[in-house]
């Protein structure tokens, strides 16, 4: 396979993920009315259960996938993901609903690990965070189109259309998975499903100081994502009052991620993975608390919220790809296991966070923007004590592969 397709293949099996949250937000007030769920801050937990399902199964497929390659974890990851998604269609209850989104979750954490996995096979160092760049900026047209995409189908009349939607595409990505992608783990660096290897596995991760608060930082930048997400339609719909152009607000601010994701895979060769994702974190919680402070003071108005919001979230495309790969960079010889730990850490994690923000919506930014603020704090912290109190450094332990 071709490095190009190799790109592609791998984000569309990580955006499956994205698309299984994007699509929803339109459809969160029909599907909340059809199925009688009273309060509509609960109408988030259709997020929050798929997210607490992608982020336990990781801890599974890691271990599985470096025993037994990449493939095998896949496809049986991608069949779960099909078949829940198109059980999730004829759900007769909200109840049901959730325990399918969980189901569907555990499946799409074979995309997620095997995913990240596979690039560290092949790559290591700038090599790797230019690649994740790439990777990080087609995942991020999802979310540009996602939404459309779900109010399309909300035109059908039925929200069950949305997940038929889902189980269509993701049998589509799977055959391709199934004929084209080779598997990148070698016989000799697959390590036993025992145990006492499992555990040392697991050690090395939690014992690699660098790549352990690189991973921590993720949780917490995550956390500020999902929290915005779970509140997004309320935020763009309740306080803005963009009604059907919602999923328009929505995608500008994920295409402006994905540009910037695309001018870090253009800039990390030069600068390094180090001096862009500290300035790019920087950056996210000095323009968060300008968000916050704006609000507070009653100064928000559309436009001024889609400026400093779009900005916000332009950093955060210079975070994500490079702090992964910063937390992967030193485990290579165990690359499934860091990537289920990593992948469970910042899913469930940030889903935790995400849903304690979205908790706290009460007609107005203040909660989403503290939470950016704060968490963006935390995250900056977690990278000190990984670089020992300095920033901007650039390491040389690692030499890139291709």
């Amino acid at each position: 396979m071709s490095r190009p397709e190799f790109i592609a293949l791998i984000a569309g099996l990580m955006a499956l993920n994205a698309l299984a949250i994007d699509i929803m937000l339109p459809a969160l007030p029909a599907m909340g009315e059809a199925l009688r769920v009273a309060n509509e801050n609960e109408r988030q937990y259709v997020l929050t259960s798929y997210l607490v399902g992608f982020g336990i199964a990781q801890l599974f497929f890691g271990p599985i996938s470096d025993r037994y390659g990449r493939r095998p974890p896949l496809i049986v990851g991608l069949v779960v993901y099909i078949v829940a998604a198109a059980l999730a269609a004829i759900a007769p209850n909200f109840f049901t609903l959730l325990i399918l989104r969980f189901v569907q979750g555990m499946g799409a954490a074979a995309t997620r690990v095997v995913g990240q996995s596979a690039v560290r096979d092949r790559f290591s160092g700038r090599t790797m965070a230019e690649v994740m760049s790439l990777i990080f900026m087609v995942f991020m047209a999802i979310p540009v189109i996602a939404p459309s995409v779900g109010q399309l189908l909300l035109f059908s009349g039925h929200w069950q259309m949305i997940f038929l939607f889902m189980a269509g595409l993701a049998a589509l990505i799977a055959l391709w998975a199934y004929f084209r992608l080779a598997e990148s783990l070698t016989e000799e660096n697959r390590r036993p499903l025992h145990p006492r290897v499992i555990a040392q596995g697991f050690g090395l991760v939690f014992s690699n100081r660098s790549a352990l608060f690189y991973g921590i930082s993720s949780i917490f930048i995550m956390g500020a994502l999902f929290g915005f997400i779970g509140t997004a339609q309320q935020i763009y719909v309740d306080i803005y009052g963009l009604g059907a152009w919602f999923p328009i607000a929505f995608a500008g601010v994920a295409a402006l991620m994905a540009v910037s994701s695309f001018l870090n895979s253009r800039i990390v060769g030069r600068f390094g993975m180090r001096r862009v994702t500290h300035t790019a974190l920087v950056s996210f919680a000095v323009l968060s608390g300008v968000w916050l402070a704006l609000g507070m003071n009653n100064m928000l108005p559309f436009p001024a919220f889609m400026a400093i919001f779009a900005l916000t979230m332009f950093s955060f495309g210079m975070v994500g790809s490079n702090a992964q790969a910063l937390a992967m960079e030193p485990l290579g010889a165990v690359a499934g296991t860091a990537s289920s730990v990593f992948g469970f850490l910042q899913t469930a994690g940030g889903a935790a966070i995400g849903a304690w923000i979205g908790a706290h919506y009460n007609g107005t930014v203040i909660p989403t923007a503290a939470g950016f603020f704060l968490l963006g704090l935390v995250a900056i912290g977690c990278v000190l004590v990984a670089e020992k109190g300095r920033l901007f450094g650039v390491s040389t332990q690692y030499q890139s592969k291709s």
